[in-house]
């Protein structure tokens, strides 16, 4: 991350692409990247993610890549040669399968002659708690399980993992400043929680390590969207 990149994600979380369009032509690419996910891709397929990036804007795509080794290659290739600046996989796949996302995404980087995307990887979802993860068999506590799929990942070659702001501060000292934390799950002061479960507010998730925020609802619903991320990005501190 240099000194101007933005470090809040805009997630842009629509049913089509038209409004998402249309925020996109609203917001600043130096104030802001985009996320884009499941619904919007669905929905629109590629070409929302061409425009935006045409647009200048750096796109996180949110797709959670999570099935054989090959197949997982051959997304993280396509999702390179769409000229995105992140994409994610989910940690749980396993080392062949962050392996093959690896060497997949470097061979496509290197055949286009662009810089390869940020490769990172979904450890716990943020929308749950250590009671769900005993509902599906895991014993470990939230934090314990986000570490073990964290170190699984550095392990592997990846950038970083998608992991709430409240285990930001133990993988910063397990993995180091280099390992990049994408934190969701992020409300200003005073906002409604949501389908959140462990959420902080900005200011927390940066003082706690995270290097990019993913924030949504906040600005996406808000009555003026530019003006909320500007407030946002006004709280945050200076990068050092």
């Amino acid at each position: 991350m240099t000194e101007n990149s933005p470090r809040v994600i805009v997630a842009l979380d629509f049913p089509e692409p038209r409004s998402a369009l249309a925020l996109a032509d609203r917001l600043d690419p130096a104030a802001c990247a985009l996320k884009v996910g499941k619904e919007l891709y669905v929905s629109g397929g590629h070409e929302p993610v061409r425009a935006m990036v045409a647009r200048g804007f750096r796109v996180f795509l949110d797709l959670k890549f999570h099935d054989i080794p090959n197949t997982v290659a051959g997304a993280c290739a396509a999702a390179t040669r769409l000229g995105v600046w992140m994409m994610n996989v989910h940690a749980a796949g396993g080392a062949a399968m962050l392996t093959a996302a690896r060497h997949a995404v470097d061979e496509a980087a290197e055949a286009r002659a662009s810089t390869a995307p940020l490769l990172i990887a979904v450890t716990v979802l943020t929308s749950l708690d250590d009671d769900d993860l005993k509902a599906t068999g895991i014993a470990d506590d939230t934090t314990r399980q986000v570490l073990r799929l964290a170190r699984l990942t550095a392990d592997c070659g990846l950038d970083g993992v998608v992991c709430s702001a409240q285990e930001a501060p133990a993988l910063r000292s397990a993995l180091g400043p280099r390992f990049k934390l994408v934190t969701p799950g992020i409300r200003p002061a005073g906002s409604a929680a949501g389908d959140q479960s462990r959420i902080v507010t900005p200011q927390m998730a940066i003082a706690n390590g995270s290097d990019y925020l993913v924030i949504g609802r906040p600005i996406t619903e808000a009555p003026d969207p530019v003006v909320a991320l500007a407030t946002i990005n006004a709280s945050l501190p200076p990068t050092t």
